[in-house]
């Protein structure tokens, strides 16, 4: 999504590659208007840039469309984070606890985003290189456990910095890390993704955060509420 990649053709590209831009649905922070996203010129310049000179050319557009699938992908999520907390601990509690299903269920009762702004994209940080401490505890019992926590490093990570609205009307920056996983492909070799989206552990209010979000869904599930509202209804 950066701005400053070239768009020159390299001397040792054989092929065209369209120059034009996609606009993302991720508003920005820092000025009006949504972030955009690389050309696949761009993104074959930027491959070149960091090493990788046996990028395939003809691929390069099919990378554009996967990039961009992912990040849409990771925005939703954020914007799921914030639907639930962005009011606040003591609102997000009433969000979370009666599970993942039911906030899908109620998105529009209990957390409706028409009522304070949307959250909007500050910046974001590409570290490949550096794995989370999630990731890293789930690669040891993967390695313990195969059976059951079986699954690769995730190839990449994002830290992507969100400015979050409250209810009384002040901004707060929230930084969010995503972790990339690759999963075994389509049968018609269609590649899968999985991606792990959560609010970095920055402060005692994150973490409160991801404990409300996962207690509340598995004391949902185990305290048999499921079954209680479908015996009732």
């Amino acid at each position: 999504m950066p701005s400053n990649l070239s768009q020159s053709r390299d001397t040792r590209q054989t092929i065209h590659l369209p120059t034009e831009r996609e606009p993302s649905s991720i508003p920005r922070g820092d000025v009006d208007g949504n972030w955009e996203y690389p050309s696949p010129q761009q993104m074959y310049n930027a491959m070149l840039r960091k090493g990788y000179d046996d990028t395939p050319e003809d691929a390069v557009e099919s990378m554009v469309a996967v990039h961009n699938f992912l990040n849409e992908g990771a925005w939703a999520e954020i914007i799921d984070w914030e639907r639930r907390f962005s009011r606040g601990l003591a609102y997000g509690w009433q969000a979370c606890k009666g599970g993942e299903e039911g906030f899908q269920e109620n998105a529009d009762r209990i957390a409706n985003l028409r009522e304070i702004a949307a959250p909007k994209l500050l910046r974001f940080q590409g570290r490949p290189n550096e794995m989370t401490p999630k990731a890293r505890v789930l690669e040891f019992m993967g390695r313990m456990y195969p059976t059951k926590f079986g699954c690769e490093a995730p190839f990449d990570r994002h830290d992507w910095y969100v400015q979050r609205r409250t209810v009384n009307g002040e901004t707060k920056e929230v930084r969010y890390v995503i972790d990339y996983y690759a999963g075994p492909p389509e049968p018609t070799g269609e590649p899968v993704f999985f991606l792990d989206v959560r609010p970095a552990v920055d402060g005692p209010t994150a973490a409160v955060e991801r404990m409300m979000r996962w207690g509340g869904d598995v004391w949902h599930r185990a305290s048999g509420a499921k079954a209680r509202e479908m015996a009732s209804s």
